[in-house]
């Protein structure tokens, strides 16, 4: 018997597989990520080339003050608008500038509507007279009947008569059903539209109210009945902007603050790049927390 020096030693096989290459570096992928970002940033800037001007002042507006911008675009949803685009919930300046609110507008927005822009609220008015001349009541009432357009859009003016009643009782809210038509042949053809309008009141100097019933009641309240009848007789939901009462502040008869004409309710279609202007209200410093930091209160 072999000792144990004489064992055979056990033979071990190491077999050595294909190495992987040298580790590179990853600065590559740090150049792909900046190379990426600036293609990202070109067909941004691309995009908003070819957008209208509100889409550019919309992004403009974000990008400025995010936190304000989106909480103006949750009201005007809430309150029935279109959206981001259309802005928030805030007032229009009225056809009265001293009444106005300063609206912050870019060069583009200054310069006013488009040609088409334009030419599509001719084509609105020009529907809205043909309707009206199928029914009795407007030929009855077709010098108490005005249609124009304004810088703001188009304005339709409904005011009374000095003989008789042409829209509204004397001294009340409510509407004549023999001139309802009126109003219900406009809904329908402005609900035809993504214009968005303001209804405004207006009395003459004549009314004898109450205390708690004035000229600024009795024209609201003739506004916001109008714009009842046109909400369910056409107009889309959340058409209607705003309603104005102005009381008999701004007669129409300026001469003669009695005449019957100054009592009327104006229908103000408005453009869409004049709406989108007014919803970029001037932003101003904080004076309230401006005084609670100089211990005002």
């Amino acid at each position: 018997m072999a000792n144990g020096s004489d064992q055979q030693q056990p033979i071990i096989v190491k077999k050595v597989k294909g190495g992987h290459a040298a580790h590179h570096g990853g600065s590559w992928k740090v150049a792909f990520a900046d190379f990426m970002t600036a293609m990202m940033a070109f067909f941004l800037v691309m995009w908003l080339v070819g957008q209208k001007p509100e889409v550019r002042e919309a992004v403009a507006g974000f990008f400025q003050d995010p936190g304000n911008y989106m909480r103006r675009a949750a009201a005007g949803r809430q309150s029935g608008g279109a959206g981001v685009l259309d802005g928030s919930s805030s007032v229009i300046p009225s056809e009265h500038p001293s009444m106005g609110r300063k609206s912050q507008k870019s060069d583009e927005g200054a310069s006013g509507p488009s040609d088409v822009e334009k030419q599509q609220m001719s084509s609105a008015a020009k529907a809205i007279l043909q309707e009206l001349q199928k029914h009795e009541a407007f030929h009855r009432l077709k010098k108490n009947i005005r249609l124009k357009l304004t810088a703001e859009g188009l304005r339709i003016v409904l005011n009374e008569s000095e003989n008789s009643p042409a829209f509204y009782e004397p001294g009340s809210a409510k509407l004549l059903q023999k001139s309802a038509i009126i109003l219900i042949t406009i809904a329908r053809e402005l609900g035809r539209i993504d214009n968005r309008l303001v209804i405004e009141g207006h009395t003459d100097a004549s009314f004898t109210g109450g205390r708690d019933y004035t000229n600024w009641e009795l024209s609201t309240d003739r506004a916001n009945a109008a714009r009842q009848l046109m909400e369910v007789s056409g107009l889309a939901d959340g058409q209607v902007r705003e309603v104005r009462g102005y009381a008999d502040r701004f007669p129409m008869i300026e001469d003669n603050p009695l005449d019957a004409r100054n009592r009327r309710i104006s229908l103000l279609v408005l453009y869409r790049s004049v709406e989108y202007g007014y919803d970029q209200l001037e932003v101003g410093e904080d004076l309230m927390s401006e005084i609670e930091a100089d211990g005002g209160f």
